[in-house]
């Protein structure tokens, strides 16, 4: 019963850039790590970035390194994940999960997701 909500996905042209929010639905966040996953399809779902309760620790990705940055604002029971300089390969479902500890960024750690959200990348 307890599962995220992803937004602000959508159609970009390649080097352009998206924001996505991931929220809860009926609990707060503040002491989950947060993940964001993608799923392309024929492909396995990948770990993108993940980002600790306390926002000290972060993990990338080396797709992304550099051009996405993960962040989280627990007052508006809220995690980001801002996407620059797109590629047509960063096209997906992207998801966003919790977990009450912060591990590996894979998608057996996290406990909660959301239903995600499709970005599209191409001209």
């Amino acid at each position: 019963q307890l599962h995220l909500v992803e937004s602000g996905g959508g159609l970009v042209q390649p080097g352009g850039s998206l924001r996505l929010s991931c929220a809860p639905s009926q609990f707060t966040l503040d002491y989950y790590a947060i993940g964001w996953f993608r799923q392309a399809p024929g492909k396995e779902r990948e770990g993108v970035a993940c980002i600790s309760s306390s926002a000290g620790s972060t993990y990338y990705s080396d797709s992304v390194k550099g051009r996405f940055t993960i962040s989280r604002d627990n007052a508006k029971n809220t995690v980001y994940l801002q996407m620059n300089s797109l590629k047509p390969e960063d096209t997906a479902v992207y998801y966003c999960a919790g977990s009450i500890v912060f591990g590996l960024c894979v998608e057996h750690e996290y406990e909660y997701w959301g239903q995600g959200t499709q970005v599209t990348v191409s001209s």
